[in-house]
């Protein structure tokens, strides 16, 4: 189990994380959300015990990594950094992390750990003549190479193509789901967020802003959505002209003859009075569920706007 509490970390003039505070337990995959300085890395590496937190504690089953380094036998960590040696081959990597956890078997362990990355047949290549993916598959495989039971991911799928992107989404489900591993990751891929994440937390200027399931935070989500289907395409156009006119509604997206509206208030009944009434025809209306991009750019512009 992580949990972090009252977390605070400043660099001199800067918070980087604010009182933060969390649980993640096992056989959860937590997905941490935030533009670039929000302080996700930050907030990972004071749980790793690789920064010395201001104030407050980050702990791992109860205890600070830093003063229990015993510990980190049952972490896996893939941060930015891959952590790989470059004039180390792919096979050489492996082996010296294998050593250095200590991991039974490892030969095995090593040669289905690069199958699954693909690179058997660069297996005796130096990694520093490997592309960004191809370390990206390495440094991920290496990091669960001696079975954690927790597992921290910083932008997991970065610089990989869409195949092993979908490979290492349905690693990652499967961790958690048969192994029952606590996975916390750090992501600017909304996409894969809402795919595989059991909870995601938003965080901004170093604070979670927002912190639930996907489904708890579509239903709590101050801006409902419909998608209206109109008769025709020159229909839907007008249509537009006239939401454009309401002052709830803050977004419009026409597709053909089906227009897509986001509402300040729930107003969705007003709406269609509006568009009948002024001889559009309606063929059908339907509230939708918002993703998680919606969502994700709603609470931060309204945070922003309480700056």
């Amino acid at each position: 189990m992580i949990k972090a509490v009252n977390l605070t970390k400043k660099f001199k003039s800067t918070l980087a994380v604010n009182n933060l505070n969390l649980e993640i337990n096992g056989g959860e995959v937590f997905g941490c959300l935030g533009h670039n300085g929000a302080g996700k890395t930050t907030a990972m590496r004071l749980i790793l015990g690789l920064l010395k937190p201001s104030s407050g504690q980050a702990l791992v089953w109860g205890k600070p990594l830093s003063k229990h380094p015993e510990l980190r036998q049952k972490v896996g960590v893939l941060l930015e950094n891959d952590g790989m040696y470059d004039n180390l081959t792919a096979t050489e990597n492996l082996e010296y992390y294998a050593r250095l956890f200590m991991v039974d078997n490892r030969q095995n362990k090593i040669k289905r750990a690069l199958e699954f990355a693909g690179l058997t047949e660069r297996m005796n290549e130096r990694a520093g003549t490997f592309s960004k993916g191809m370390r990206r598959k390495l440094g991920l495989v290496r990091a669960i190479l001696h079975d954690p039971e927790i597992l921290l991911l910083d932008e997991p799928s970065a610089g990989l193509d869409p195949e092993v992107q979908k490979m290492v989404r349905e690693l990652i489900m499967n961790l958690a789901k048969e192994q029952n591993m606590l996975i916390l990751l750090n992501s600017h891929d909304l996409d894969e967020v809402e795919r595989i994440c059991d909870r995601i937390a938003i965080l901004q200027r170093g604070e979670i802003v927002a912190c639930d399931s996907l489904e708890s935070l579509q239903h709590n989500s101050k801006e409902p959505s419909c998608e209206i289907t109109l008769s025709g395409t020159q229909q839907a156009s007008a249509a537009k002209s006239v939401l454009s006119t309401l002052e709830y509604v803050t977004r419009i997206n026409v597709n053909e003859k089906r227009v897509t509206v986001s509402l300040n208030q729930d107003r969705v009944s007003e709406l269609l009075y509006k568009l009948v009434s002024t001889g559009i025809k309606v063929e059908e209306v339907k509230r939708i569920s918002r993703s998680l991009e919606d969502i994700y750019l709603e609470i931060i512009h309204r945070e922003e706007n309480r700056q």
